[in-house]
C-alpha cells in the first residue's frame, strides 16, 4: 500500500515541478531569442543576400561573337539567331518517352537523338542541352502549344555560327563548337569563368580559336525577380552584353580563291606573304573542310569521314605539314656561302654531272651536268653537283647556323595555335632524335643531301615562305600575320595589328643581288621556270623545286611507273615584282613531281591575279618582245629541265 502524501506535500511537489517547468521556458524562450538574434542580426548578410537570391535571378546574356572578314569587308564568319529544343535530363522524368512526344511535334532525327546523347556524357546531367537546333516558325508555334506536358524541355533563342563561303580558307578560319571540360578547365584558369556563364561554344581552331578573347565579348547579366516556383514575374535591371571585336584579315579573298582553285583536286598547300609587313596575303591547304559541320556538334559519320579520309583534310599543310624544301633551298644555301666566305658569285665550278665523296657517287639530275657553273646560274638551272660541292665545303654546322636565321627549323609566331616548327638538322639534333649511339652520329654524306633540300630536312610552307619574303626584304624579318585590323564593336574603332619585326639579317647588297639575279635568271630562257613565265610582264624572282618522298636506291625515277602517293612534291618558291617585292609566295603540290609543272603554274596565277588583276580564263597581258627580253640580259635558250 503507498505512502499517503498530506495536502501540504503535494502543493509542495507541484510548486516544484512548476518551478522546473518555468525554469525550462525561460531557457526554451531564451534559446529562441538567442536565434532570433543570431538570424536576425549576426547572419543578417548571410540570410538577406539567400533570400534576394531566392527572389532575384541572374539570366545570362550572351554576347554576340564577332564577325570575321577579309581585306575587302567581305563577312567570312557571321552568326544568325535561332530556336533550339533544349532538355534538362535531370527535369525530364522519362526521358525516351519525352523525345517520343516530342518527335510528334517537332521532327527529331536519329542524329539529333545521338547528339544529346553524347552530350549527356560529357556534361553534367542538371544541365540544358539541345536537342534539336534552328527550329522553322511552324515548329516553334506547335511546340509552345503544346509545352505544358513537357517539364523540362523549353525553347531558347540561341546564336549560331555561320560561314557563308563553305569550305573557302577553312583552315585559316577554323571553327567552333561545343564547350568541353578540358575547355572550362582552361576557362577556369584563367579566370574567365563569369563570362562564358551561359555560353555553349568557344573557338577550338584557327583564327575562332587564337583570337577567342577578342571574338567572344563580355557577357551580359538581366536581374530578374521570381515566385516560389521560379517563373520570372519582372525584370529589375539589365546590363547589356558587349559584343565581340571583328576582326579584319590581311586576305584577300579573290587572291585566296584564285589560289585554291588552282590546285583543283591536287593536295598542297601555299602561304603568301608581304615581305615589307608580314601580312598574310593568302593561305592555302587543300584539301579543305566545311567548318560549318561542327557548329551544331559534327555527326559521328561526318568525323568519320573527315578523319579517316587518306587525303587528310582536317590537318593544315600550310602551318603542320613538314616536307624536304628540295631545290628551293638553295638561294638560302648559296647566300650562306656568300656571307661565309665559301664563294665567289663571279666563280664558275665544273659540273660533270656527279660529285664523288666516301666512295658515292651523287649524281645530277642532267647526266652530262652543266659544264662551268657560277653561283646565279647554278640556281637558274638547279645544278645539284654544284650543291653537292658546296655542302660538303661549309659542312653541317656552318648550314644550320647561317638556315636557322631564316626561322627554319622553329616557329614563324604566326597569330594561329599549333603552327610545327619543322626540322633543320644539325648534329646536335640527331643526339636528341635518336637513341642508339650508332644512331646518333653524323656522316658526312648526310651534309650532301642537307646541301639540296633532302635528307632530314623538313620544314612547313609558312616557313618556306616566311624565309623567302624575308631573303625579299633584304634581310628584314617580321612576324606574319593574318589580322591587319581588330575593330571595336562599339564604336567601330580600327586597331591595327602593327607589323612586328623580329630581326635584321644582315645580309650584303652584293651577296643578295648575285642570289636575286639566279631566281630572276630561273623563269628566263635556259631557267627551270621559263617556259611557265615566258609571256610574264613583269619580272619575278623564283626557284622550282622537286623534293624526293622515297629512296630510289639508285634507280631513275619514273613518275608513271611509281604509285602516286610515293612521286616527289612539287615546289616552287618566289617574290615579285624582283626590283621592288610586294609577294613573296611558297607552293607546295603533294606528290606533284617536278616544281616546274606542278608549283610553278600555280605561283603564276596568283602572280597574275595579285600584280595584274587578271583572273585565270582572261586575255593574255602583253607580251614581252624578244629585244626586251634581250634588254633585261637574257636570251632565249633551251626548255627547261631538272626541277
Amino acid at each position: 500500500m503507498g505512502e499517503m502524501r498530506t495536502p501540504e506535500q503535494e502543493l509542495s511537489r507541484f510548486r516544484g515541478r512548476l518551478v522546473v517547468a518555468g525554469i525550462v521556458g525561460v531557457i526554451c524562450f531564451l534559446l529562441l531569442v538567442a536565434r532570433f538574434v543570431y538570424l536576425q542580426v549576426v547572419r543578417y548578410d548571410y540570410y538577406a543576400t539567400r533570400a534576394e537570391d531566392n527572389r532575384i535571378s541572374l539570366v545570362p546574356i550572351v554576347p554576340n561573337r564577332g564577325v570575321i572578314m577579309d581585306s575587302n569587308g567581305t563577312v567570312l564568319a557571321r552568326n544568325y539567331s535561332a530556336y533550339t529544343l533544349e532538355v534538362t535530363p535531370s527535369k525530364v522524368p522519362d526521358l525516351e518517352a519525352t523525345i517520343e512526344e516530342l518527335s510528334k511535334l517537332v521532327d527529331i532525327q536519329p542524329k539529333d537523338r545521338r547528339r544529346l546523347k553524347k552530350l549527356m556524357e560529357e556534361t553534367k546531367s542538371f544541365e540544358s542541352l539541345p536537342l534539336r537546333n534552328r527550329l522553322t516558325d511552324e515548329e516553334v508555334a506547335r511546340f509552345v502549344a503544346q509545352r505544358y506536358r513537357f517539364p523540362g524541355v523549353e525553347l531558347k533563342a540561341r546564336l549560331f555560327r555561320d560561314y557563308p563561303l563553305g569550305n573557302f580558307a577553312s583552315h585559316v578560319l577554323g571553327y567552333i563548337g561545343r564547350i568541353t571540360d578540358r575547355d572550362l578547365a582552361r576557362i577556369e584558369e584563367n579566370d574567365d569563368s563569369a563570362n562564358y556563364r551561359g555560353t555553349n561554344y568557344i573557338g577550338k581552331s584557327g583564327l575562332e580559336k587564337s583570337y577567342e578573347r577578342e571574338l567572344h565579348g563580355q557577357t551580359g547579366f538581366e536581374e530578374v525577380e521570381v515566385d516560389s516556383g521560379g517563373r520570372a514575374l519582372r525584370a529589375l535591371r539589365r546590363i547589356p552584353a558587349t559584343p565581340g571585336n571583328n576582326l579584319i584579315l590581311s586576305m584577300d579573298l579573290k587572291l585566296q580563291e584564285v589560289a585554291e582553285k588552282a590546285f583543283g583536286n591536287r593536295r598542297g598547300s601555299l602561304v603568301a606573304i608581304e615581305p615589307g609587313t608580314g601580312a598574310v596575303l593568302a593561305m592555302v591547304s587543300v584539301p579543305t573542310f566545311d567548318p560549318n559541320l561542327f557548329v551544331d556538334g559534327i555527326s559521328p559519320q561526318d568525323w568519320e569521314d573527315l578523319n579517316n579520309s587518306p587525303n587528310h583534310p582536317m590537318i593544315n599543310r600550310a602551318l603542320n605539314g613538314a616536307y624536304p624544301p628540295g631545290s628551293t633551298f638553295k638561294p638560302f644555301m648559296a647566300l650562306a656561302a656568300l656571307a661565309n666566305g665559301k664563294r665567289v658569285a663571279s666563280q664558275a665550278y665544273p659540273d660533270p654531272g656527279y660529285f664523288e665523296f666516301g666512295g658515292h657517287r651523287f649524281r645530277d639530275d642532267v647526266p652530262g651536268g652543266h659544264g662551268a657553273v657560277d653561283l646565279p646560274r647554278s640556281i637558274a638551272v638547279s645544278c645539284d653537283t654544284y650543291y653537292y660541292r658546296l655542302a660538303n665545303d661549309m659542312g653541317i654546322d656552318m648550314i644550320a647556323s647561317y638556315m636557322g636565321q631564316f626561322g627554319f627549323g622553329s616557329r614563324s609566331g604566326i597569330d594561329l595555335d599549333g603552327e610545327s616548327s619543322g626540322i633543320l638538322p644539325s648534329p646536335e639534333w640527331k643526339r636528341r632524335r635518336f637513341k642508339r649511339p650508332e644512331q646518333q652520329k653524323w656522316f658526312g654524306g648526310e651534309t650532301i643531301s642537307i646541301g639540296i633540300g633532302q635528307g632530314y630536312n623538313a620544314y612547313t610552307p609558312l616557313q618556306l615562305a616566311h624565309a623567302t619574303a624575308t631573303l625579299a626584304s633584304g634581310g628584314v624579318m617580321y612576324r606574319p600575320h593574318l589580322v591587319r585590323y581588330i575593330v571595336d564593336a562599339r564604336d567601330g574603332t580600327k586597331r591595327p595589328v602593327a607589323a612586328q619585326p623580329i630581326k635584321q639579317i644582315p645580309i650584303k647588297p652584293e651577296h643578295l643581288e648575285a642570289v636575286r639575279r639566279g631566281m630572276i635568271m630561273v623563269n628566263k630562257p635556259g631557267g627551270t621556270g621559263a617556259s611557265v613565265f615566258a609571256s610574264a610582264p613583269y619580272v619575278v624572282a623564283g626557284k622550282t623545286g622537286t623534293a624526293q618522298v622515297f629512296s630510289l636506291k639508285g634507280g631513275k625515277y619514273q613518275a608513271g611507273r611509281v604509285a602516286e602517293r610515293l612521286r616527289d612534291h612539287a615546289l616552287y618558291i618566289a617574290f615579285a615584282p624582283a626590283d621592288k617585292p610586294t609577294i613573296a609566295l611558297a607552293i607546295l603540290v603533294e606528290n606533284g613531281g617536278f616544281g616546274a609543272t606542278s608549283a610553278a603554274p600555280i605561283a603564276r596565277q596568283v602572280l597574275d591575279y595579285y600584280l595584274l588583276g587578271k583572273l585565270p580564263g582572261a586575255p593574255a597581258p602583253e607580251l614581252k618582245s624578244v629585244e626586251q627580253a634581250a634588254a633585261d640580259g637574257h636570251a632565249p635558250g633551251e626548255e627547261p629541265h631538272g626541277d
